[in-house]
């Protein structure tokens, strides 16, 4: 078990690391966005998403600059809650296992599942910066 004073000095540093980890993780996804964009639009056209181009690039550029804010520490709650509706709205329009069946369906539950422990984690980053 560590120490209490080790542990208040360990606290702030965990929650800067996963803080950072989780900004990484939409910085990459919004930069790899960049290298597939036109298979991504093509996918959301598919899928009868509204203006795929233009909301793949909102999503995308939003992505990016709100995984920079959370990496940086700089509007966390903002940008952890903007992440939540981003998440929650990819994941139903780009994961809708419903209409999966087979080996896609089970990848697509395994990334919804996945998407909820990532929505969970800016939900305690947003909270952490409102104590």
């Amino acid at each position: 078990m560590l120490s209490s004073e080790l542990s208040s000095e360990l606290a702030p540093a965990l929650v800067v690391v996963g803080r950072a980890m989780l900004g990484c993780l939409f910085v990459a996804g919004g930069l790899r966005h960049l290298t597939i964009f036109a298979a991504i639009a093509k996918d959301m056209e598919g899928r009868r998403v509204p203006f795929p181009r233009f909301a793949l690039a909102a999503g995308t550029a939003f992505q990016i600059t709100a995984g920079t804010l959370l990496i940086l520490g700089m509007f966390v709650v903002p940008a952890a809650l903007g992440l939540i509706l981003f998440t929650i709205a990819a994941t139903v329009m780009m994961l809708n296992f419903w209409n999966m069946a087979g080996e896609t369906r089970g990848w697509a539950v395994n990334n919804w599942l996945s998407n909820i422990g990532i929505v969970g984690g800016l939900l305690l980053a947003a909270a952490h910066s409102l104590a």
